[in-house]
């Protein structure tokens, strides 16, 4: 185990749900620009779906993408968000992602980094998660085209709770801006 995470195995995953939490739908944005970027995504992917309290539901599709900051000269992206049904705390949940991504090999040497890996919290339900760190939904996804069009392909109608605007909304003002 790996801070509470499986390694990879043939078996189905384990959603138990805790009684003292409902299911919560969350969405998780997924970056790499280092590597084999699908396969690790994949391997993401597998470990996430085997973390007790986390459903896998969908993924939208791949898109490869410039970075956005960071050094000159690094690789392009390959991103895509994913959809899961969760028991655990946004903390916790985020906890797992942190995990994942250090089993995955990402290192963390400066902001905007190229990275095997990225595994960003976007939206826990509904919820507004200002603790310990982790800002929910997370601070720029409405920037970032990358981030949206995933979004769009997968819940075009769900509105940002501090925005009130949904992500069809938000990616037609980046597309304005851009």
């Amino acid at each position: 185990m790996i801070n509470g995470l499986k390694k990879p195995s043939n078996e189905s995953s384990s959603f138990t749900a805790d009684s003292s939490f409902v299911p919560t739908i969350a969405y998780i944005g997924v970056g790499s620009n280092l590597g084999d970027r699908k396969q690790t995504i994949e391997c993401a992917k597998t470990l996430l779906s085997e973390t007790r309290g986390v459903r896998f539901l969908r993924s939208a599709p791949l898109y490869e993408t410039k970075p956005v900051g960071g050094p000159q000269g690094q690789g392009m992206y390959v991103n895509t968000v994913w959809e899961i049904e969760t028991t655990l705390t946004g903390p916790k949940l985020m906890e797992s992602l942190l995990a994942i991504e250090t089993h995955l090999g990402r290192e963390r040497s400066s902001e905007n980094s190229p990275r095997t890996i990225d595994l960003d919290l976007l939206f826990w339900g509904d919820e507004i998660l200002n603790q310990s760190g982790l800002s929910v939904p997370h601070p720029r996804l409405h920037e970032r085209w990358f981030v949206l069009k995933p979004l769009w392909d997968l819940r075009a109608d769900f509105v940002h709770p501090v925005l009130k605007k949904s992500i069809c909304e938000l990616l037609d003002r980046v597309h304005e801006n851009h």
